[in-house]
């Protein structure tokens, strides 16, 4: 059933982009594939059971390459399967968005079914060439998303996007085939790797790997000082495609820190976590800085994304520092990255679609040029509210959970990682200052253009933050799933 999972929405284009159909059908029936694609989630979650150590659930493993013990080797844990779940989500939200948008739906709806079927792959992938097959292939299709339908300078923003990821793919690459070479026998499976530990006590080589695979995933976080391709990209990106953007392909890098860097390497990951620790630490703060001086509200957004995605690096850096006593605060550390991810990729992604649809009423993200939408849209703003709110940690959203369990774990098992918390008081204030300038205040010549959220825009941002909200209010059921996972990594770290 996970492969079914996996392959349906690239099934959804092959049958929906072959016929000629007409642009209505084109959009409902990615619609409906999507709204497929989370009823098969909704499945797996619910027939889903802690696996047993050194296995996965719903796991399938079929003979690919065997020159080089390659599998087609797929599988999920509570690392993955939340992850797998809000890409479901955020997809659906994306092709809702993209209900009344006629600019050449068949192709917009095959580049994102498609790389809808990348992204879980990537997630659920259990063999390291596989993952690098999904993982390449994601940046191909966000590519085609920026290039294809994006607005301003989308080629060059899409040509910047691509290099900076594609570069940073190979040195993934080159670290995938350390490991292979490490191992004995050789394999790409990432549990059999997991179970020899090719690089027990760390060395020189070990941290030659490592860094090549954290240099990979760095560039797709984006951590600082690998950031620089995410503001245009975003800025350019359509609405739809940088909710997916920073929904979900900006995980899959924080997902390889924990799937790949901690698990696979563990005694190299405890050698250079402080190293993470302290980038995670310049990411949270550098992007919060950096995202007070914008005046384009689309940029403000990407880089509090780099702030976010600070706040996951901070955790799974501090989980690397062992300590006697700490393996506790460093389970409550790796789970809370885990909620963040998901926490970020409903929060942003519905953040990204309400400035997409600034940018389809105005013409202009420029913050300075609205005012007073309170009363002119007020459902936008409602809206927009709840988004920033959820984005800046509020209690009682989702975001709350997971900085609660990101600062609680990190600052018990490293005591000075408390430094980050000047970057949620510093997004606090940025979001508050944005939505005062948005909403209140007196009609900027922006304004008397606007009108409010229509009702597919709505159907597409009011899930995302319902999800929110009933993640801040019962995290039980989600952190039910995540917390057997995160003590594996630390028993593995620990070992």
């Amino acid at each position: 059933m996970l492969s079914l999972t996996v392959f349906l929405p690239l099934l959804a284009a092959s049958l929906l982009c072959g016929p000629r159909l007409p642009s209505p059908v084109l959009r409902w029936g990615w619609v409906v594939a999507s709204a497929l694609e989370l009823a098969l989630v909704a499945v797996l979650w619910a027939r889903y059971d802690t696996p047993a150590e050194g296995t996965l659930a719903f796991e399938t493993r079929v003979p690919w390459i065997p020159g080089v013990a390659s599998d087609y080797h797929v599988g999920l844990d509570g690392l993955s399967l939340p992850l797998v779940a809000m890409t479901a989500v955020v997809f659906l939200a994306a092709a809702l968005y993209s209900l009344r948008d006629e600019d050449r739906p068949r192709s917009r709806v095959a580049v994102f079914l498609a790389l809808e079927t990348v992204c879980v792959g990537t997630f659920a992938a259990a063999d390291l060439v596989l993952f690098f097959v999904f993982f390449d292939l994601s940046i191909v299709g966000m590519y085609l998303v920026i290039a294809g339908w994006g607005h301003g300078e989308r080629a060059r923003s899409a040509l910047l996007f691509f290099l900076y990821t594609f570069l940073g793919s190979l040195a993934l690459l080159g670290g995938f085939i350390g490991l292979y070479v490490a191992s004995d026998p050789h394999t790409f499976d990432m549990v059999e790797l997991a179970r020899q530990d090719p690089f027990a006590g760390g060395g020189t080589a070990a941290a030659v790997v490592l860094g090549a695979i954290l240099l990979g995933l760095a560039v797709k976080t984006p951590t600082v000082p690998f950031h620089t391709w995410l503001p245009p990209a975003h800025t350019d990106a359509p609405a739809a495609g940088s909710a997916v953007l920073a929904g979900v392909l900006l995980k899959l890098g924080t997902y390889g820190f924990v799937r790949l860097g901690m698990t696979l390497l563990p005694d190299a990951w405890q050698a250079w976590a402080w190293v993470v620790l302290v980038v995670g630490l310049v990411s949270v703060l550098w992007g919060a800085l950096v995202a007070m001086a914008q005046r384009d509200l689309k940029r403000l957004i990407a880089y509090t994304s780099v702030n976010h995605m600070g706040y996951v690096v901070l955790a799974v850096g501090a989980a690397g520092v062992v300590a006697a006593d700490t393996a506790g605060a460093r389970e409550v550390a790796v789970s809370g990255a885990v909620t963040q991810m998901v926490s970020h990729g409903l929060v942003t992604a519905a953040l990204f679609l309400l400035a997409g649809v600034v940018l389809e009423r105005s013409g202009t993200y420029e913050i300075d040029r609205f005012g007073g939408l309170a009363g002119r849209a007020p459902r936008f703003t409602a809206l927009f509210a709840v988004a920033a709110f959820a984005s800046l940690g509020l209690p009682g959203l989702s975001g709350f959970v997971a900085e609660l369990q990101i600062f609680a774990g990190s600052i018990a098992a490293v005591p000075w990682s408390a430094v980050g918390l000047l970057g949620i008081l510093l997004v606090a204030g940025l979001l508050l200052w944005t939505l005062q300038r948005l909403v209140t205040g007196e009609a900027g010549p922006a304004t008397h253009r606007f009108s409010d959220v229509r009702a597919h825009e709505l159907l597409a941002v009011g899930p995302l933050l319902l999800l929110s909200l009933a993640i801040g209010l019962a995290p039980r059921p989600l952190l039910d799933v995540v917390e057997p996972a995160a003590a594996a990594v630390v028993a593995v770290l620990g070992r």
